[in-house]
């Protein structure tokens, strides 16, 4: 069994040398074998060290040198099994990068003739190649207090039991800053948007500002397409991170370095801050998360910064924080309806008119809690307020002008078309509107502009002029009115004649008249039955 020579042995072994003392004596002085004494003698003397120099000439560079000719091992030539592996490097390799077993990889050099011990496969996959062994790490730096805010997600315990006997499972949001550490929990029952965005928001309350970063997973609640380039964020998210002044920076798939703060705090908050206690809310798990954050994890020593958290959260990083938002955040609801025929796009369950040229279009839909805002291709388009389910939000500018009176019940416009073609036809429109319920004798107007467009305005002008005379307002009869063949046009009067140029007395014209004979002295005119007689 040897005994290793401490380094401050060996120091006191080469400076007692350098002194020209004795070997044997410097042995028994220091209690090791005179033949270590000799090795390091003359390992000191190859690396070009005299006796009679001072003693600062034994530097740690010398005495590094001397250990390590000491130390060395001798190599060794390697074998043919070797050799074999060094042809068969290209093959190795390649199974290698494509995540093929190393044991496997010898059954398929063995199928190829090879034959290769594995043993010397694995010291050469080792050596050579850079297989197993753990990956050389390197701590990144915390940043700048303030700065960045790492994020994850995972499941907790479960809830006791409702009135109907059933227990819930709740997850949490665990927000942890780089540089304090002090941890903040916000637990939730389904991992959306929404509950994110209620997260963030909980999470600015407690820290008392915003950070500037945040570094959250690949959870689909924030970040819709994972990349570790150029992610696809949720389009909600996004607006809020927006709105509220910080950047999202989410962590690369499978890379738990990425976030490595936060990265086992799952367990630990499970186990620490839910584990053993009886939850029947999420209420009260929110304030049981609250209160282990402030009183027990902010209160007790980190093990990697050898502070308290809470302590060095407001010392360090509190002051560098964007101010925290008053008012709290709407949030929006996104969508793609298509404008139907009628005009109409539905969001939440309302319907919203757009102008006739979107008609059959799909366009991206925005609502929040006053407004919805319609917009193609990133440009606005169109903007409503917001209505509850089943309403319905109409703007008549939307509908043409032909057809924007009939869908919005307008009597004054209907009374206005009829009025500019005659007055007798307006008075007779004003006639069929007259009544309580005015729309519900809007088809009469309709059919009386009709006849206008058919018959022309001066006839339907004189035909209603006689309708109101006779105060007969029947559309149906006045269209008969209109079938009869128009009367015919006045004749010219006659044209006077030119005074005769030499003018009489009528009176020198007239004859006198015979007067008339006495009844009684007219002949008789004989009879049928006389002139049968005579005969």
């Amino acid at each position: 069994m040897y005994r290793e020579v401490r380094m401050t042995e060996v120091k006191e072994v080469l400076r007692l040398w350098l002194a020209r003392t004795g070997k044997k004596r410097i042995a028994a002085q220091l209690g090791i074998d005179v033949k270590t004494v000799r090795r390091y003698a003359r390992a000191a003397l190859a690396v070009g060290v005299r006796q009679g120099e001072t003693a600062p000439a034994l530097s740690d560079e010398m005495i590094a040198a001397v250990l390590h000719r000491v130390r060395a091992v001798p190599a060794r030539e390697h074998g043919e099994a070797w050799a074999r592996c060094e042809q068969a490097r290209t093959g190795i390799e390649q199974w290698l990068e494509n995540d093929v077993r190393l044991t496997k990889c010898q059954r398929l050099l063995r199928r190829q003739g090879v034959e290769i011990p594995y043993g010397t496969l694995y010291r050469f996959a080792v050596q050579e190649l850079g297989f197993g062994g753990p990956e050389v790490t390197v701590p990144v730096a915390d940043g700048e207090p303030g700065q960045e805010l790492q994020l994850d997600t995972g499941w907790m315990t479960m809830l006791e039991a409702d009135v109907d006997g059933t227990r819930r499972r709740f997850k949490a949001f665990i927000f942890t800053p780089n540089v304090s550490r002090y941890r903040f929990v916000y637990p939730v029952f389904r991992e959306r948007t929404e509950d994110a965005i209620a997260a963030c928001e909980a999470a600015w309350e407690f820290y008392g500002g915003v950070f500037r970063v945040l570094i959250p997973d690949n959870t689909k609640a924030i970040v819709q397409t994972a990349d570790p380039l150029e992610p696809l964020l949720n389009e909600v998210f996004l607006e809020y991170a927006q709105a509220r002044g910080f950047h999202i920076d989410p962590a690369r798939v499978r890379r738990p370095q990425d976030k490595g703060r936060v990265e086992k705090s799952v367990r630990d908050t499970r186990d620490d801050c839910f584990g053993g206690e009886h939850l029947w809310t999420l209420e009260q798990a929110h304030e049981r998360a609250r209160e282990w954050a402030r009183a027990e994890y902010g209160m007790r020593r980190h093990s990697t910064t050898q502070r308290l958290p809470r302590e060095h959260f407001a010392a360090v990083e509190a002051a560098h924080l964007l101010p925290a938002p008053t008012p709290g955040y709407d949030v929006p609801t996104w969508g793609e309806p298509k404008v139907g025929r009628d005009h109409l796009a539905q969001v939440v369950r309302a319907l919203y008119s757009l102008p006739t040229r979107w008609i059959g279009t799909r366009v991206r839909a925005r609502a929040d809690r006053a407004t919805v805002r319609f917009y193609f291709r990133g440009e606005l388009i169109k903007t409503h307020p917001r209505k509850q389910r089943g309403e319905r939000s109409i703007d008549p500018q939307d509908f043409p002008d032909e057809k924007r009176p009939y869908a919005l019940r307008d009597i004054a416009y209907l009374q206005g078309q009829a009025t500019a073609c005659g007055p007798a036809v307006g008075w007779y429109a004003a006639g069929l509107l007259a009544g309580p319920l005015p729309w519900t004798r809007m088809r009469r107007v309709y059919a009386l502009l009709r006849l206008v467009r058919r018959y022309g305005e001066a006839r339907v002008e004189a035909s209603c002029t006689t309708g109101l005379a006779h105060r007969m307002l029947n559309v149906r009869r006045l269209e008969n009115m209109l079938k009869q063949p128009a009367p015919p046009a006045p004749s010219a009067p006659p044209r006077p004649l030119p005074p005769a140029r030499y003018l009489r007395d009528p009176r020198q014209y007239a004859l006198p008249s015979a007067t008339p004979p006495a009844t009684s002295q007219l002949p008789l005119l004989p009879t049928a039955a006389s002139s049968g007689a005579r005969s």
